[in-house]
């Protein structure tokens, strides 16, 4: 796994994009600091730049330098959920201006998965995931679905967990700084 983990470092800090399993769907991933890096993911998935990307962060101190308040609703969440759960907050800072929405929130998951999890902290950043998929196209569940432009339009593969299957990406929930909490995907 570190060797992995080095070479998609690489490829990161480069300003490229890797394709990478996660703690739910395989990612497109790139530096969430990077706007040329992110405008590369949507030009990949053929995405408009209104609709917002997901990033990944290791920990919570990781995710106190991308929000400027974090509501304590969300820690909550962080610590009780058993399924994968990304929370959309208010008050992004610190992210490339093409991934922030329009309404200048970003929608941030802590994974509980062990190459993510390292590839972040060593990374010292947080990494774009969005699903591995031309948009407008059915998420792929593994890696052998993945489609051959998406896999040839990404500057490292990760080898690793390539057999697993994945059925489901996360859930999304927005916490307001106001206290209004809303769920987009169950």
């Amino acid at each position: 796994m570190q060797k992995e983990i080095t070479k998609a470092l690489e490829t990161l800090k480069s300003g490229g994009i890797i394709l990478y399993p996660t703690d739910t769907v395989w990612g497109i991933g790139c530096d969430a600091a990077n706007p040329k890096a992110v405008k590369k993911i949507y030009d990949l998935k053929q995405r408009e730049d209104s609709k917002a990307l997901i990033c990944l962060v290791a920990d919570e101190r990781m995710l106190k330098k991308y929000v400027k308040q974090i509501p304590p609703a969300a820690i909550d969440i962080i610590h009780v959920t058993d399924t994968p759960t990304t929370i959309i907050y208010d008050d992004a800072q610190n992210l490339a201006p093409n991934l922030i929405a329009q309404d200048g929130t970003i929608a941030i998951r802590i994974p509980d998965d062990d190459f993510c999890y390292q590839l972040s902290r060593r990374f010292n950043g947080a990494i774009v995931s969005t699903s591995a998929n031309i948009s407008g196209q059915p998420t792929p569940k593994s890696f052998k679905e993945i489609a051959p432009e998406v896999l040839k339009g990404v500057g490292y593969v990760v080898n690793l967990h390539q057999e697993k299957t994945n059925t489901k990406p996360s859930s999304i929930i927005k916490l307001s700084n106001n206290g209004l909490v809303k769920i987009i995907r169950k």
